[in-house]
C-alpha cells in the first residue's frame, strides 16, 4: 500500500536523510528524498530495461494507492539506476518505505508498505553527516597521457569515415580515510549546482545537468547537452567564451549529432515534436554547455522508463552511428563504465517520471570513490583539449569530497 499526505514544509530535504542507504533526486531545492526499502529489483543484461519496466508495472498493478497530494512524484514511486552496457554491469530499481517530496509550495510524505498502511513519520533533521577526510587521488583505468593516446586513435578512426562521433570516458579514484557518508557530498552538490539534478541511488551519486527524459501527464521533455567549454570565473571572460562556444563548428557539429539522435529516438512515441533549430548556452559553475530542449506529446502508453530505454545511449554519451560508436568504445576505451552515463531517476505508478543521464557522478564502495567524466570526440578534436575538458567535468564530485 502507498499513501501520500500533504505536510508542512520541513526545510532542507537532504537534512532529513539517514546515513543508511538514502535515496535522492533534487533540483533547485525541490525534489524527492527517501529511505527504507519495501521492494527492489536488480536486472542485468540486454533486457534490463524491459524486465525492470515489467516488474514495476506488476508492482504498481497490485498496489493500493491513496494519493492526497496529487502532484508529480507523489503516490507509489521507485528510484532507479541502470548499467550503461548490456554486460557487465548491475542495475537497480528500489521502492522505498518513506518518501518526502516538495514541488513548489506543496510538500508531502509518502509511506509504502507490503501490508497495513504506515503512519507518516515526524520530520526533523537527522544527525549531520561526517565530512569526507584524507582524500588520496590515483588514476583509474589509465593515465591522462594514456587517455590522450586513445583520443588520438579515435580521431583517426573518425577521419577515415568509420563514424562521425564517439564519446570516450575516463575515471579517477579517490581513497578516503573512512567509509563515505554520501549525504555530505550530496548536500554540497545540491547547494552548489541547483540547476542540475542531484541524485543518489544505490551507491551512485552526482549532479547531472542532462535530463534524458521527463514524462509528465502526456508531455515528454529531453534536454540535450553536447559541446563544452570551461569557465574562468571572470564574468566578462566567460561571456566571451560563451560566444565562442556558440560559434564553434566543432562543438556545433557534436551538438547537432546529439540532438538528432534524441529526436529520432523519441519520434516514434510522439504525436508531435518541437526541436529548436539552434542551441542555447547553459551556464554551470564550472563549465558551459550547448543545450537544446526537445519536447513532444506522447502518442501511446510508453512509460518514462520505456522512453529512457529507447533513448539510451544517445549520441551525447555514445556516439554516431550508435553501433559503430559502441564498437569503438568497447575496442579502445579500456573502461567498465558501470552505471556512468546511463539512466538514473524515478518513476511513479502511472509511468510518469524523470530520468537523467548519470553524469558528473561517482560510484563508491566503503572508502573508495570512483569518479567518471567523458568527452565527445569528432574529427576536429584535440586530445589535450579533451583531457582538460574531462578534468573540468571531474570538478563537481572532486570538490564535494575535498572542500
Amino acid at each position: 500500500m502507498a499513501r501520500s499526505v500533504r505536510v508542512d514544509d520541513p526545510g532542507s530535504l537532504v537534512s532529513l536523510l539517514p546515513p543508511q542507504a538514502p535515496l535522492a533526486w533534487l533540483h533547485r531545492g525541490d525534489g524527492l528524498v527517501a529511505w527504507g526499502e519495501t521492494a527492489r529489483f536488480d536486472p542485468s543484461g540486454a533486457d534490463r530495461f524491459v524486465s525492470a519496466e515489467q516488474w514495476w508495472l506488476d508492482v504498481a498493478g497490485r498496489c493500493v494507492v491513496r494519493d492526497e497530494a496529487d502532484v508529480p512524484g507523489s503516490g507509489l514511486i521507485a528510484f532507479g539506476s541502470f548499467a550503461y552496457a548490456d554486460w557487465p554491469g548491475r542495475s537497480a530499481l528500489v521502492v522505498p518505505e518513506i518518501v518526502v517530496g516538495r514541488r513548489g509550495n506543496v510538500t508531502w510524505v509518502t509511506t509504502i508498505s507490503r501490508g497495513a498502511l504506515l503512519s507518516a513519520p515526524s520530520l526533523h533533521p537527522t544527525e549531520p553527516p561526517a565530512e569526507a577526510q584524507g582524500a588520496v587521488f590515483s588514476d583509474g583505468a589509465m593515465s591522462g597521457a594514456g587517455w590522450e593516446t586513445v583520443v588520438a586513435e579515435a580521431v583517426e578512426r573518425i577521419r577515415t569515415g568509420a563514424l562521425e562521433k564517439v564519446v570516450l570516458a575516463r575515471d579517477l579514484v579517490i581513497d578516503l580515510d573512512a567509509p563515505l557518508d554520501v549525504r555530505a557530498p550530496l548536500a554540497k552538490l545540491a547547494e552548489r549546482y541547483p540547476s542540475c539534478w542531484s541524485f543518489h541511488v544505490d551507491g551512485l551519486f552526482g549532479a547531472t545537468p542532462e535530463m534524458l527524459v521527463r514524462r509528465e501527464r502526456g508531455l515528454v521533455t529531453s534536454r540535450v547537452l553536447a559541446g563544452t567549454i570551461r569557465r574562468t570565473g571572470d564574468d566578462a571572460s566567460d561571456l566571451a567564451l560563451a560566444a565562442t562556444l556558440a560559434r564553434s563548428s566543432k562543438d556545433l557539429e557534436e551538438h547537432e549529432l546529439a540532438v538528432r539522435s534524441v529526436a529520432d529516438a523519441l519520434a516514434p512515441y510522439c504525436f508531435s515534436m518541437n526541436v529548436p533549430e539552434s542551441p542555447f548556452v547553459l551556464h554551470l559553475p564550472n563549465v558551459m554547455h550547448l543545450a537544446t530542449d526537445v519536447t513532444g506529446v506522447l502518442a501511446d502508453a510508453t512509460t518514462s522508463l520505456g522512453l529512457a530505454a529507447a533513448l539510451h545511449p544517445s549520441a551525447a554519451v555514445g556516439g554516431t552511428p550508435t553501433a559503430a560508436a559502441d564498437a569503438l568504445i568497447a575496442d579502445i576505451e579500456q573502461l567498465d563504465r558501470g552505471r556512468y552515463a546511463a539512466p538514473v531517476g524515478w518513476m511513479d505508478a502511472r509511468g510518469d517520471g524523470e530520468w537523467g543521464i548519470a553524469l558528473r557522478c561517482a560510484e563508491y564502495d566503503g572508502s573508495r570513490v570512483r569518479l567518471f567524466a567523458g568527452c565527445g570526440i569528432v574529427a576536429d578534436s584535440d586530445p589535450g583539449a579533451e583531457l582538460a575538458e574531462a578534468a573540468a567535468k571531474f570538478v563537481p564530485i572532486r570538490d564535494s569530497l575535498t572542500s
